[in-house]
């Protein structure tokens, strides 16, 4: 199925615009898991056992992963959603930029070793950085970097370009347009600037958004909604760590669910369901 099949399927099933980050971090891990890296898998296991009715999809940073020697744990962790959560997609979160063959073997290693639905992307080495994934592996989600919800994005996302449009801009023009051969694409825009969400929004109808930013990082999830959900056209409202560690204690997968769900009904209250 394609990712994007997949994603609309899950939104309707769970009535949810939720996407829960899976960016664990041993040192915040409850009782006698704290500090051990070995417990990566069981932590993220724990969240999505306790929240896999209340998402449209998960997303794995892989840095978190990587940084622990942990990617074994991520192989098990993406199998284990596959049973629990059969149907709901996982986004690799890696941010992968480059070509040609380099780019092939990133994007095996996403689609084949890790069994992911869909990967983020960045686009800013243009479309031959794109190519090798699309050609490969066109049901694949590619959620491209677009607005990001640093402050620091502006530095080169928010540049005038010649003709008047600014960077971002173009992005999404080109993802909705030409480079959309498959149909495949999306694009990340951060929750911290409503303003450009909707800006992407009319540039690019009918792309899912990845957005991250709400909760830890101040993004308000209601005006997420108003400025980026469209007939045709989801949005992916992504909420890391105000789920993971929302306890730390032995009640740490009970409270996450509480916070999935209150963020989930916050999320559909704003656009009315």
């Amino acid at each position: 199925m394609k990712f994007t099949d997949m994603l609309q399927a899950a939104e309707a099933r769970n009535g949810s615009l939720l996407c829960v980050g899976l960016d664990p971090e041993p040192a915040k891990f409850p009782g006698d898991w704290k500090g051990d890296a070995s417990r990566i898998h069981d932590f993220c296991a724990a969240i999505v056992e306790a929240t896999h009715d209340l998402v449209s999809c998960f997303k794995p940073q892989i840095a978190y992963f990587a940084a622990h020697r942990a990617e074994e744990q991520l192989e098990r962790l993406i199998q284990h959603i596959r049973r629990v959560a059969p149907g709901v997609p996982v986004i690799l979160d890696a941010k992968r930029g480059d070509i040609g063959a380099t780019a092939q073997q990133y994007a095996k290693e996403a689609f084949e070793r890790y069994q992911a639905d869909a990967l983020t992307l960045s686009p800013f080495m243009g479309l031959d950085s794109i190519e090798p994934y699309m050609d490969a592996y066109p049901d694949k989600g590619l959620i491209l970097l677009c607005r990001t919800s640093n402050p620091g994005g502006s530095d080169l996302q928010a540049q005038r370009l010649e003709g008047g449009e600014l960077l971002y801009e173009r992005v999404a023009r080109l993802a909705q347009g030409a480079w959309n051969r498959h149909g495949q694409l999306g694009l990340v825009v951060g929750a911290t600037f409503p303003a450009e969400i909707e800006r992407v929004r009319e540039l690019a109808p009918t792309l899912p958004l990845l957005i991250p930013g709400v909760g830890a990082q101040g993004g308000d999830a209601a005006s997420t909604i108003r400025a980026g959900l469209r007939p045709g056209g989801t949005v992916m409202v992504n909420s890391s760590r105000a789920v993971l560690y929302a306890s730390a204690g032995a009640d740490f997968a009970t409270a996450a669910r509480a916070e999935a769900q209150r963020t989930r009904d916050t999320l559909n209250a704003a656009r009315g369901g």
